[in-house]
């Protein structure tokens, strides 16, 4: 049986810079920054004091008040990506086969916001153990995976794949394969994270990876500049509708881009650094393009992970040197966890979504703040910086990388 093919027809995305898919693309563009001072808690005590919050969301403009107090807010931002992409497919329970519609959703986290609140309150009332009895699917990371598929009905493949800032890429890569492997025809993938919490920030921020530059928040992240301090905490979520290419045309369907491989590996290495080699990043970019059937040549664009980290950015620029032997050809690259920070086990399927309009509009994005590139990073590197370039891509690559090693890379193909 020849291989099935698996295209991409419906994209959702709440972020920092854009609650929907139109506003987030087009202020990565015109590289906004989506970093101010945390509001979720009082940071005050904290050495970061700034992330990259999701503006102005209310959930009860998407849950009604009974429904949304049975859910963390990255289940929040999970549903209304869903239905974003979703409604862009065109697809319910009536127009698809339900048995054979899936969702592969992922989080790294899951509902820290709400574990950590219960905690609080347990220890501030003196012990009395009356918990919430949503507490615990509130917090575990596969809620979002299935309440998506009890809301629209779908009843194929549904799991949370959990691998850190790789989570949602892999869901992605899981979906393409479930598809091609003919275990289903369609599937809503990608993932989400809240992480912007007191235990998060402070866990973060005594390994020393996030950036303490209050005074600027929205020029902290600064991926590959020889200045970068650490990365920018995130939150949001993305969707996207995986599926079988002959299905999709059989019913209308608008036809974004190609999934044509994927790769997954690990460093092997540590559990919170990267091979200073990039050795796993070079392995999963190295799958990815194996499984298209395309030389790395052939790539025009890559949404690297690059997170503004002294050790991460200078392991991954090594990788690409490494797969590249230097002859970058029509390659460029951007970091555009600049814009939105580091969704965590949601970035994957934001940087994906990027991945994808780079395709269908011709136009690359900024890594912003980004001005003087490190002298330990291959200078032939054509860095994307400073404002968005018009570009014809046909082939685009997302890399997410995660702690535990977990590397993920997807690649695109325009149609």
């Amino acid at each position: 049986m020849s291989e099935r093919r698996v295209v991409v027809t419906g994209l959702g995305a709440v972020t920092s810079v854009g609650k929907t898919v139109d506003d987030f693309w087009q202020n990565v563009l015109a590289g906004k920054s989506g970093a101010g001072p945390i509001t979720r808690f009082d940071a005050s005590r904290f050495k970061t004091k700034f992330a990259c919050e999701v503006k102005d969301f209310d959930v009860l403009d998407y849950f009604d008040r009974k429904e949304a107090r049975k859910y963390d807010l990255f289940t929040h931002f999970a549903v209304v990506a869903a239905d974003e992409a979703i409604k862009d497919a065109g697809i319910d329970k009536e127009n698809v086969d339900v048995e054979r519609t899936g969702v592969i959703f992922s989080s790294g986290n899951g509902g820290l916001i709400t574990f950590e609140n219960l905690v609080i309150d347990y220890v501030d009332s003196g012990y009395n153990p009356r918990f919430n009895p949503f507490f615990v699917t509130k917090v575990i990371s596969n809620t979002s995976a299935g309440l998506i598929s009890i809301k629209h009905g779908f009843q194929g493949v549904n799991y949370c794949p959990v691998a850190a800032c790789a989570s949602s890429s892999i869901s992605i890569i899981e979906a393409f394969n479930h598809i091609k492997w003919n275990k289903a025809e369609v599937i809503v993938a990608g993932g989400s994270e809240a992480p912007i919490s007191q235990a998060t920030i402070g866990g973060f921020g005594a390994m020393r990876a996030l950036s303490t530059e209050n005074e600027n928040p929205q020029g902290a992240s600064r991926p590959f500049d020889n200045t970068r301090s650490g990365f920018v905490a995130g939150e949001g979520g993305g969707a996207v509708i995986l599926e079988e290419r002959e299905h999709a045309i059989a019913r209308g369907a608008h036809i974004y881009a190609e999934v044509v491989g994927g790769g997954l590996s690990a460093d092997a290495h540590h559990i919170a650094m990267s091979h200073s080699q990039g050795r796993g990043a070079y392995l999963s970019m190295k799958q990815a393009l194996a499984e298209g059937g395309i030389t790395p040549q052939d790539v025009d664009y890559i949404n690297v992970h690059a997170t503004s980290t002294p050790i991460g950015d200078i392991a991954e620029a090594n990788a690409l040197k490494n797969l590249y032997q230097g002859n970058y050809a029509n390659l460029c690259v951007s970091a555009t966890k600049s814009t939105t920070g580091h969704l965590m086990g949601g970035a994957g399927a934001i940087e994906a979504i990027i991945s994808i309009k780079s395709l269908t509009d011709g136009v690359v994005p900024p890594t912003i703040n980004t001005k003087t590139i490190d002298t330990e990073i291959d200078q032939n590197l054509d860095i994307v910086t400073t404002k968005a370039r018009k570009k014809e891509v046909n082939y685009a690559m997302s890399n997410t990388f995660g702690f535990g090693g977990h590397n993920a890379t997807v690649l695109f193909k325009k149609v």
